[in-house]
C-alpha cells in the first residue's frame, strides 16, 4: 500500500507530505485549495501525462514522490529489482519530476527509468476513480477479470481448466503446424541422411582403422629405406665381416680388459659385470634388428590397396567427421534421426488426433465457463444495481453482457488439411474458430466470451456502455458500487475516489460514506470529498489549507485530530468552523459513523 505521498511545487502546493495508512483517508478543503492536486500527483506517479503548466509559478520543476510498502507485494518488489531500483526495509520510493519547460523524468527505488516503466509498475497498485480519469473498470479486459473474480472459486476452477486445455491445444497445434510446414524439408533431410549412410555402409570403416592404415602406408612406402637402415644398424651392432668393428666386439673387448684386473679392484669387477649385461642386451637387440630387417618386404600391391582404402576413408572424414570413429558416431546419429523423419506421417496423424480431442474438450470447457460467467454476471449486476439505489441513483440499472462473437465455419476443418493458424498467439490474433455446440466462435486464452458492463441511468433508458451511459459524478458512483461489490476480490491494494459524491447529499451522502468505509475494510481508500457525511466515515482526515502572503497563494496538508475534525466538519456543514450548532451536528455525524468505520 501507499505509506505517504510527498508533493513539491505542484500547482498551489508548495511542499507537503500526505501520510497514508490502512482504512479510509479523506481529503477536504475549501474550493480552490488544491485538493485535486493530490489526485494529479497520483496520476503522475501512475505514469500519466505531465503538464508543465502544473508546475508552481516561479519554480524550476515539480516533484512527486510516493512511498510504497512492499511487505505484501512480492511481485512488485521483484519487478522493482529488475529495473535496477532498491527496496529498503520493505519500502520503495517512486518519484516523478516535471520541469517548467515540459521535460519529465521518472525514478523507481532511486533508479532512473522510462515513464512507461514507472506507469507499468505503479498502475496495478492504485485504481483512480475521478470524473476526468481513465477508469480501470472501463477496460473490457478488466471487466472480464472482475467478473471472473466475483464468480469465486468455482468459476476460477473452470477458467483454470479451460486455460490448461487451451495451452495444451496451442502447443499441439504449433507442433503440428511445424511438422506439416517442414515436411518438404524433412524429406530432403531424409534423402541426404540416406545418401550419407549409404556411403558409409559401402566403405564400412572400423574404429581406429584410419590411424592403422596411415602407419602401414608410411611403412610400405619407405620399405627400402627402412630395410637399409635396419641392416646397417645390425652390421654396426654385430658385423658378419671378420675383423670388422662392431658394438658387440668393442663391448666384449672392454669387458675382457676389466675382467682381467678384477682381482686387483672390486670396482673394476663390478664394471666388468655391467659390461657383460650390456653385451647380452646388444646381442638381443642385434638379433631383433636382424629379424626386423628380414620382415620388411617391398609390396607395391599392398601399398596400392592401403592407399586406395585410405582415400575412401578420407572421402568420408571430409563429410562426416575428422576420424573414422567420428564418422561412425555420425552414422549412429543419422540412423536415429532417419527413424524420426520416417515417422513424420505417423506423428502428424497422432497430432491431428490429439488436436481433435483437445478442441472437443476445450469447446466443452468454454461452454461451461460461459454459463458460469452468465450466472455470475446476473448476480453481480443485481448487487451493483442495489448498491446504486443507496447511492442516490434509485432508477439506475446495471447490466453485464456476456456475449460471444460468431464467425463463419472455417473453409478447412478436416484433419487432412489443418490450418496453420493456432491459438498460441497474442490476444486478438486471428485463430481457427472453435465449434461450441453448433456455433463457430472466436476464442482466446480467457474463453469465448466478451464481457461488457452496461448502465441504464434512468427508467426506460436502454443500457449503454459505462463511459457512454453516465455523467462524471454518476460514473464515479457506479465505480464505487462496483468496487464495493468486488471488495475482497480485487488485486488492487489502493483505491482513490475524486469527488465521488458530486451531485448528492443528505441520506445518499451518508450511504456513500458507509460504502467507502466498507470498501476500506479490504483495501486502502483515499477520497477527495466536499461532503461532511462522507468525511465522517474516515479513519484519517486530512485538510488542504490555503494561505496567502498577499502575492502568492500556497496550500499545505494537515492531518486532523478529533477536535480538528469536528471544526472541519462544522465548516463543511455550515461554512462556520466554530458554530455551536454546526459543531454539535459534526459530533453527531462522527458518532453515527463511528461503528461503520473500517478501523473502528
Amino acid at each position: 500500500m501507499l505509506e505517504e505521498i510527498r508533493i513539491a511545487s505542484l500547482g498551489v502546493i508548495d511542499a507537503s507530505t500526505l501520510e497514508l495508512g490502512p482504512g479510509l483517508t479523506v481529503v477536504t478543503g475549501e474550493t480552490g485549495a488544491g485538493k485535486t492536486m493530490i489526485v494529479t500527483a497520483l496520476g503522475l506517479l501512475l505514469g500519466g501525462r505531465a503538464d508543465a503548466g502544473a508546475v508552481r509559478t516561479g519554480r524550476k520543476q515539480a516533484r512527486v514522490e510516493g512511498v510504497v510498502v512492499t511487505e505484501q507485494l512480492p511481485d512488485f518488489a521483484a519487478a522493482v529489482d529488475e529495473t535496477g531500483g532498491e527496496v529498503e526495509e520493505d519500502r520503495v520510493v517512486l518519484a516523478r519530476t516535471v520541469a517548467a519547460e515540459g521535460r519529465s523524468r521518472a525514478f523507481v527505488g532511486g533508479a532512473a527509468v522510462p515513464i512507461a516503466t514507472l506507469g507499468g509498475l505503479s498502475s496495478p497498485l492504485v485504481a483512480v476513480h475521478g470524473q476526468s480519469d481513465q477508469h480501470r473498470l472501463l477496460r473490457a479486459r478488466a471487466q472480464r477479470e472482475a467478473l471472473d473474480r466475483f464468480g469465486g472459486e468455482d468459476l476460477g476452477a473452470l477458467l483454470a481448466t479451460y486455460r490448461t486445455l487451451y495451452d495444451e491445444l496451442a502447443a499441439t497445434e504449433q507442433e503440428l503446424g511445424e511438422v506439416v510446414a517442414s515436411a518438404r524439408e524433412r524429406a530432403r533431410e531424409a534423402d541426404l541422411l540416406r545418401f550419407g549412410l549409404g556411403e558409409i555402409e559401402a566403405v564400412d570403416p572400423q574404429p581406429g582403422e584410419d590411424d592403422e592404415l596411415a602407419a602401414e602406408e608410411t611403412r610400405l612406402g619407405f620399405s627400402d629405406t627402412l630395410r637399409g637402415a635396419a641392416e646397417q644398424a645390425r652390421e654396426a651392432l654385430s658385423s658378419d665381416t671378420v675383423g670388422a668393428p662392431d658394438a658387440l666386439a668393442a663391448t666384449s673387448t672392454a669387458r675382457g680388459l676389466l675382467d682381467g684386473v678384477r682381482d686387483h679392484d672390486q670396482e673394476a669387477g663390478e664394471l666388468a659385470d655391467r659390461l657383460a649385461e650390456v653385451t647380452y642386451l646388444l646381442s638381443d637387440v642385434a638379433a631383433d634388428v636382424a629379424s626386423y630387417a628380414a620382415r620388411i618386404e617391398t609390396d607395391p600391391a599392398r601399398l596400392a590397396t592401403v592407399s586406395e582404402r585410405r582415400a575412401m576413408l578420407t572421402a568420408l572424414t571430409r563429410k562426416y567427421g575428422d576420424t573414422a570413429a567420428e564418422v561412425l558416431a555420425w552414422a549412429e546419429r543419422a540412423s536415429k534421426r532417419l527413424l524420426e523423419l520416417d515417422g513424420t506421417d505417423d506423428r502428424i496423424q497422432v497430432l491431428r488426433g490429439e488436436q481433435e480431442r483437445l478442441r472437443g474438450e476445450l469447446a466443452h470447457a468454454a461452454g461451461a465457463l460461459s454459463q458460469a460467467r452468465t450466472r455470475a454476471a446476473e448476480s453481480l449486476a443485481e448487487e451493483v444495481t442495489d448498491e446504486l439505489g443507496l447511492l442516490a441513483m434509485p432508477h439506475a440499472r446495471v447490466a453485464i453482457e456476456v456475449r460471444q462473437q460468431e464467425t463463419k465455419e472455417p473453409a478447412t476443418t478436416s484433419a487432412e488439411e489443418p490450418s496453420d493458424r493456432t491459438p498460441g498467439g497474442a490476444e486478438g490474433e486471428e485463430r481457427v474458430p472453435l465449434l461450441v455446440g453448433d456455433r463457430w466462435l472466436r476464442f482466446g486464452r480467457s474463453g469465448v466470451d466478451e464481457v461488457e458492463f452496461l448502465l441504464a441511468a434512468n427508467t426506460g433508458s436502454e443500457p449503454r456502455p459505462l463511459h457512454k451511459g453516465a455523467s462524471g459524478g454518476e460514473l464515479s458512483r457506479v465505480m464505487l458500487a462496483l468496487e464495493v461489490s468486488l471488495a475482497g476480490t480485487s488485486p488492487v491494494p489502493t483505491f482513490v475516489f475524486d469527488e465521488v459524491d458530486a451531485g448528492v447529499g443528505g441520506a445518499a451522502a451518508v450511504e456513500i460514506g458507509r460504502r467507502l468505509a466498507q470498501l476500506a475494510r479490504s483495501a486502502q481508500v483515499l477520497v477527495v470529498t466536499h461532503l461532511p457525511q462522507v468525511a465522517a466515515y474516515a479513519d484519517a482526515h486530512v485538510v488542504v489549507e490555503k494561505a496567502s502572503d498577499g502575492t502568492v497563494t500556497s496550500s499545505g496538508l494537515t492531518r486532523l485530530d478529533e477536535a480538528g475534525r469536528e471544526r472541519e466538519l462544522s465548516r463543511m456543514l455550515a461554512g462556520l468552523a466554530d458554530s455551536d450548532t454546526a459543531l454539535a451536528h459534526a459530533r453527531e455525524l462522527l458518532e453515527v459513523a463511528q461503528p461503520a468505520r473500517a478501523l473502528a
